[in-house]
């Protein structure tokens, strides 16, 4: 009888939405893109669909990575943001496929990581519509955010960059404390 009440409360506390997992660990939601790790041709391609370019950095067993795609991306109003207005491109931290920098500098994905100075999973890059072709992606980036955030945090973050909060003179979380405050 224990085993069937530790059976119940197993299954009651695993996550609701599991996130399916590639060959290489990483989660694999629908909305990522499949796309040969040219920075330059995936901003391309996002602006021809008139979305923003979103690189995010994950690794296996990241336990951040794991909130995020199990608790928060597959939330119907971020699920939405995401697929209405991102193109996304997920880079492994320790990964070997190769990446073109905007610059046309090539390399594998943990070694681009190391040049854009990403250290932490998830992180998350959001770049501008049009770059500056002699700088990285990294230089480029109008938003870098690392680190796993609640559902209010990450839509406000996301709403930031649409709304390009960033050229204004009112920081992120200035931008999130009043859209909580409005919210509320």
């Amino acid at each position: 009888m224990k085993k069937i009440f530790a059976l119940i409360a197993f299954l009651l506390a695993a996550p609701v939405m599991a996130a399916d997992l590639g060959d290489d660990g990483l989660h694999k939601p629908d909305w990522l893109r499949t796309t040969f790790k040219d920075m330059a041709e995936d901003l391309a391609e996002a602006n021809t669909e008139g979305k923003r370019l979103l690189v995010i950095f994950e690794q296996r067993g990241c336990i951040y990575c794991t909130k995020m795609h199990e608790e928060i991306f597959p939330l119907p109003e971020i699920t939405k943001i995401i697929e209405e207005n991102y193109f996304v491109v997920q880079m492994n931290l320790f990964g070997d496929e190769e990446v073109i920098d905007l610059d046309g500098t090539s390399m594998s994905e943990k070694d681009m990581a190391v040049r854009w100075g990403v250290v932490f999973t998830p992180t998350m890059m959001f770049m501008p519509e049009t770059v500056d072709a002699t700088k990285t992606l990294a230089q480029n980036a109008v938003v870098t955010m690392p680190g796993a955030f609640g559902k209010h945090t990450t839509a406000a973050l996301l709403n930031f960059v649409l709304e390009k909060g960033y050229e204004g003179d009112e920081h992120f979380q200035k931008y999130l404390a009043r859209k909580m405050k409005e919210a509320s």
